[in-house]
């Protein structure tokens, strides 16, 4: 790619990416903060950010978000391979004092049968309700089709109901 001018780099410019950084810099935080914690979040957000821009060319037009939860996920993944593991347990408790899905990770029960969940499907589960990613953009989230995305959702959801019920018993 480079700066040479073509025509992703003139409806790619520096306006565009502000844009981008308004619209979405607070949704990519949340999203880290939730898989790696307050303490690294801030810098992991930066590393996405900065990689959109880098990579400005790729990132498609009317699908920036999912294109920048993909791209976290695995800035996430690289992080934790430096051996820095964050347990369930250190789930932060204050992302935003509103914000229901940190309510819920406070629940014991809660962190106990996603903890029981596959990755995958905690993944999915999680991509679609704190994320509120459904159909197309879960699918590139995921790297997958919309079909298969549908279908990892829907066994992922009968998989939690499944766990919860056990606990349940």
């Amino acid at each position: 790619m480079g700066d040479a001018g073509g025509p992703a780099d003139t409806a790619h410019d520096a306006a565009w990416f502000e844009a981008l950084v308004r619209a979405h810099a607070t949704a990519v935080h949340r999203f880290v903060v939730r898989r790696a914690g307050r303490e690294e979040a801030e810098d992991l957000a930066a590393d996405v950010l900065t990689i959109a821009w880098r990579r400005r060319a790729d990132v498609p037009d009317g699908a920036e978000l999912p294109w920048l939860y993909r791209t976290a996920g695995f800035v996430v993944a690289n992080h934790r391979r430096k051996s820095r593991p964050i347990p369930v347990a250190d789930v932060p408790d204050e992302v935003d004092s509103d914000d229901p899905a940190v309510r819920a990770v406070q629940e014991e029960r809660v962190r106990e049968v996603l903890g029981a969940l596959s990755a995958r499907d905690r993944e999915v589960l999680l991509l679609n309700a704190w994320e509120g990613l459904t159909g197309d953009g879960l699918a590139q989230v995921l790297g997958i089709g919309r079909g298969g995305a549908d279908a990892a959702l829907s066994r992922a959801r009968a998989r939690l109901r499944e766990v919860w019920a056990a606990a349940e018993a």
